[in-house]
This record gives C-alpha cells, sequence and structure tokens, in this order.
C-alpha cells in the first residue's frame, strides 16, 4: 500500500489508508480530507476519483435532508448510492467517476468507470488470491513483485496501426476497466485463490430510443439547456481556463464558461490556444483565418488567450519519459498549454474534446442511409439544397460505401498477421497477431456517433491528458462528452446534424446567437497555423534525435525497424510525410 500511494503523488499529498481483514484501501489527494469514505454501520469503505453532476438530484433520490447535502462529499454521496441500489448505483449516477467499494459483509469488492472513461481505472488480473487497483499504471506496477514485461499485442498495435483497445495496456499484467462498465470481485468459499472477477457493462448507447422534437425550435431550446447544464457543472471549484482553437466545440464552450463564470461573480476563463504566438506581428495571410475565429471569440467574451508552440527541447524533453505510460500519450501542443495553464495557477480545464464524435457530428452516413433506404426523392432534396453537382454529389455517397473494401483485402491478403509498414520491425511483425481491425460499420449518422464513440481513441486521450495534467495539478473536463447530452444527440433523427450544405447543423443553428457569426458559419477550418511550427520543431530536433539513438541503442529496439526510422530521421522530407508513425514509434523507445 505504501508504495502504491508514493506512486499517486501527482494526485495530492494527503494519504489515507483504510485496512481489515483480507482488503486494504489507500488514497491520496488534495487538502485535509482525501477522497475516501467509511460507513462502519454498513460495513462498506469507499475510495473514488470523482466529480458527481446533479448532486442535488441525487441527493433527492437518496432522501438525503438539504441540511446535510452541502457536507457531503461527492464519495461520500457515492457510498450512499451503493447502499441504496448495489451494483446498479452507477446508473444513478453522472458526471466524471472511476471509484471502489469494499464490502467487508460479503467479503466483495465493486469498482466502476464513468460512461466516457473521464476518469481511468486499471488493475490487475486476479492471480494467487490477490488482487490491486489504482488510478495509474505506475501505482499497480509499483507492488512489490509485480512483472512489467510489456505486452507485445499492444506493442505491434501501437506501432503499426492507430487501433486502440479499452482494456489492454502495454503491459501484461496490467488491464484498464473499460468506460462504462464495473468490476466486481468476490470472495468464494474455497478462499480468495478461487476469488471470481467480474467485468459487466452498464451503459448502453445504443439502446438510447429515438425521438423526433416537435419542431427545430424545441430541438434547440431542450439542446441549450443541456448544453448549458453540462458546461455549469464543470465550472464549480477553482480557476477554470478552456481550450480555445476557434471551432464550434472549443469556442462554444469558451463562450457558455465566460458566461457562466460572470453570472456566478467569478473571473472569465483563460483561453489556452495551439497556436503560435504572433509576437504583435500580423500573421501569414495562409494562417490569418485560425487567429481571427480566436481574436472573434475573446474579442465577443473579452477573454485573455495565451499562445504557445514546442520548441526542438520541449520535444526532446518529452522524447525522455516512458511512452509506454499514458502520461507520455499526450500532444506537445496540450503539454505547452499545461504549462502555461500551471503558470497561471489554472486547477480546471474545460476541453471540447469529443464534440465531433456525437453532439456536434458531420452527419456523415446520412445521404448514404438515405440511399440504402429508398429515400432517393429526400437525397436529390438534398443534393439540391447542398448545390452540388450530379457527379460530384453521388461520387460522395458511393465511396464511403467502399471504405470497408481496402481492409478487407488486406486482411485477406495477410490472413490477420502483422504487415511490415510503418515502423514495425519485420521480424517481429511476422511473429505477433494485432489486434483485430474492427468490423466493418454499419451506415447511418446513429452508427457512426456510436462507433466513435466505442472506438477507443477517446478514452486513450482523456487517460493521457488526465494523468499528464495531474503532474501539474491540472484537472480536465469534457462538457460535450456529458451523459445527458450524448444521450439526447444519439436519440435525434440524421437531418439534424445535416441539413443541406450546412454539417453539424445542430451546433450552428442552435449556437447562432451565441457564437460570432464567422465562427458559427465558418465551413471549414484548416490547422496550418499550429502544424507548421510543430513540423519545423520536429525537424530541427530530428538531428539531435539521431545522435541519441545512436549513442545507445534502446533495450526496445528489437520491436522497430531502426534502420527504415534511422532513413526518416535523416530526411526532414520523409518525415513531413508521415510524421505521426514517426513519433509513434520515437515516444515507445527508450532513450
Amino acid at each position: 500500500m505504501d508504495a502504491m500511494q508514493a506512486a499517486l503523488v501527482d494526485y495530492g499529498s494527503a494519504c489515507a489508508a483504510w485496512r481489515g481483514g483480507d482488503a486494504a484501501i489507500g488514497c491520496r489527494g488534495e487538502g485535509d480530507q482525501p477522497p475516501h469514505h467509511v460507513d462502519a454501520r454498513a460495513g462498506l469503505v469507499a475510495v473514488a476519483d470523482a466529480r458527481l453532476d446533479d448532486r442535488e438530484g441525487l441527493s433527492v433520490a437518496l432522501g438525503i435532508h438539504p441540511a446535510e447535502r452541502r457536507a457531503l462529499t461527492d464519495v461520500a454521496l457515492i457510498l450512499r448510492a451503493f447502499a441504496r441500489w448495489g451494483t446498479d448505483c452507477p446508473r444513478h449516477l453522472l458526471g466524471d467517476y472511476a471509484f471502489a467499494v469494499w464490502d467487508e459483509r460479503k467479503q466483495a469488492l465493486f469498482c466502476a468507470r464513468d460512461h466516457i472513461g473521464a476518469r481511468p481505472l486499471y488493475y490487475t488480473p486476479h492471480e494467487n488470491g490477490r488482487f490491486a487497483f489504482a488510478s495509474a499504471v505506475e501505482a499497480v506496477l509499483a507492488i512489490a513483485g509485480m512483472p512489467d514485461a510489456l505486452d507485445e499485442t499492444m506493442v505491434a498495435t501501437h506501432l503499426g496501426s492507430t487501433r486502440f483497445s479499452d482494456t489492454r495496456t502495454f503491459f501484461r499484467t496490467v488491464r484498464k476497466l473499460p468506460p462504462g462498465h464495473t468490476l466486481t470481485v468476490q470472495a468464494s468459499p474455497r478462499g480468495w485463490a478461487a476469488a471470481r472477477v467480474r467485468v459487466a457493462r452498464y451503459w448502453f448507447p445504443e439502446q438510447v430510443p429515438l425521438a423526433r422534437p416537435a419542431s427545430d425550435d424545441a430541438c434547440v431550446e431542450q439542446f441549450l439547456h443541456l448544453y448549458g447544464q453540462a458546461v455549469r457543472d464543470r465550472c464549480a471549484n477553482g480557476p477554470v481556463g478552456v481550450h480555445l482553437s476557434g471551432g464550434l466545440d472549443s469556442s462554444s464552450i469558451a463562450v457558455l464558461a465566460a458566461r457562466e463564470l460572470r453570472r456566478q461573480g467569478r473571473p472569465p476563463p483563460l483561453a489556452f490556444s495551439w497556436l503560435p504566438d504572433r509576437g504583435g506581428a500580423a500573421p501569414k495571410p495562409a494562417h490569418a483565418s485560425e487567429y481571427a475565429l480566436v481574436d472573434a471569440v475573446c474579442r465577443q467574451e473579452q477573454l485573455q488567450v495565451c499562445h504557445g508552440a514546442p520548441s526542438a527541447e520541449d520535444l526532446l524533453a518529452l522524447l525522455s519519459l516512458d511512452g509506454t505510460l499514458p502520461n507520455v500519450l499526450v500532444h506537445i501542443n496540450e503539454e505547452i498549454a499545461q504549462r502555461n495553464a500551471q503558470a497561471r495557477g489554472v486547477q480546471v480545464l474545460l476541453s471540447g474534446w469529443g464534440g465531433d464524435e456525437c453532439v456536434s457530428h458531420t452527419g456523415s452516413g446520412y445521404w448514404q442511409q438515405l440511399l440504402l433506404s429508398g429515400r432517393w426523392r429526400q437525397l436529390a432534396a438534398e443534393r439540391r439544397a447542398a448545390n452540388r453537382p450530379l457527379l460530384r454529389f453521388l461520387a460522395g455517397v458511393a465511396l464511403p460505401l467502399l471504405s470497408p473494401l481496402p481492409a478487407a483485402l488486406e486482411r485477406l491478403g495477410t490472413g490477420g498477421r502483422m504487415r511490415p509498414v510503418w515502423f514495425v520491425a519485420p521480424a517481429f511483425a511476422r511473429q505477433v497477431k494485432p489486434l483485430a481491425a474492427p468490423a466493418a460499420p454499419t451506415i447511418g449518422v446513429r452508427h457512426e456517433q456510436l462507433r466513435r464513440l466505442q472506438e477507443g481513441h477517446l478514452a486513450q486521450r482523456i487517460e493521457g491528458w488526465g494523468a499528464s495534467g495531474a503532474r501539474r495539478g491540472i484537472e480536465y473536463r469534457y462538457p460535450l462528452l456529458d451523459r445527458r447530452l450524448l444521450e439526447f444527440a444519439l436519440g435525434l433523427p440524421p437531418e439534424q446534424f445535416l441539413r443541406g450544405k450546412w454539417s453539424r447543423w445542430l451546433m450552428r443553428h442552435g449556437l447562432r446567437t451565441v457564437l460570432p457569426s464567422e465562427v458559427c458559419w465558418h465551413r471549414s477550418k484548416r490547422d496550418r497555423a499550429r502544424a507548421e511550427p510543430l513540423i519545423d520543431a520536429w525537424c530541427a530536433a530530428l538531428p539531435m534525435v539521431r545522435r541519441r539513438l545512436s549513442a545507445a541503442t534502446p533495450s526496445r529496439a528489437r520491436y522497430v525497424d531502426m534502420s527504415r526510422l534511422d532513413e526518416c530521421l535523416a530526411r526532414p522530407d520523409r518525415f513531413r510525410a508521415q510524421p505521426g508513425r514517426v513519433t509513434r514509434a520515437l515516444h515507445f523507445l527508450d532513450f
């Protein structure tokens, strides 16, 4: 327990532990009351990394007297919910959480993770009568005698694809509880060596009922209510910052957060942009539109924006960290944003991450859905509203229907084995079978939303940002991943997301009186102003990276095609052609 708590030092300075019989639970947090709670009368102990929404509604459902509600911590509310609803309690909880409850009388451990995975929970597969869990991979690995061998399937998948796993980490002995799931460890009459470990799903977004609003105005009214509630809930506690890219998602969060904080009499949020600081100079003509969108939001809400771009030294510092740990799987631009936020005392950072996947979905799949369902008259009307030439429109409808074909042909040609592509060492690629490719998507807006919510990339970034932010005392919150808002969007008809030439119709139409018009109706947003300086910084760092690699062979080099990697490092033009693949390999290598 002491070793695990020491590994969680980034989560706070206050430690607490409870020990009883065969179980021990520990935690770290800020302040005098670390995030744990004991109900001795019921024989229950809870520990949590949690931020609950709608505490008032939950308190009413639990019959808690109004005078008592404010004094209860989130973990105490979670324990009350478990005492009332047992293992069904996550269905009644809203917010971001990972928690565990030990039931001393039943000799059972119950763990749960929120619907989208905003808070991580890692654990060891049960063996030799021992089970352990923690908020960080490092805490599980800190257990005496815990093997740290790499999971080679995950290594091959990381180096040779863009797939993700919601259950596996880079280490064989460390697993993660998927978002929207619970885990139960139950003692057996034959002892803990025969204990049963059961993982079960409790959130089923595919079962959200379809609904058709009475009108566009009714849809907008409900959307704005839920969106405002999601932002309001996430503005509680601590100085607030916001991501600001100039896109619909981050801009709307910045505006709503600024208005909510002013309503509360608090300072407006600081905005953090991945765009480089202009230093008072006018941006290049090709970059001007990106800065103009950010400036429009800041001008309307009187926000201060902090820009930042990485240097070659920043990139080298990030590469010196162990890329198999979640806190390193962070975009370098976000590292700079975190550094700026920490310097300005920001403790809460609101992000629009996850908006594209559901609430601000582009409506891709709608035209194909009309075609396959025989609604050709409606499809023709959409073509006229989009004002596209017939052949170009038909090509745009037909090509997505053929997208599963290349992947199917590749699987047929390789027998399911890893192809020696990217920077996977050829011998290693022949030996290891990677994670299976996802099934061919079903056509339609709702199916596309569900696929993107569940394919794993959302939790992957959230886990990385959360672990990295903890080092600097920053907590990330994601209003567009609020469960109430997600379920509302999943129930909408597809035409609420694509209307003629306008993708993301729900966001544009709903926020037309909230956002600056140039932001609301901006049709395409490129990242050249951000991407070009980043690539330039990488190219400046490549010679230094080569020297480091040549000075000593990394212990993980056997997994990587080092000669091919070196060719790319020696040729900036080759690096510019595939920067993502090169940086994934470099992050993995230990040098």
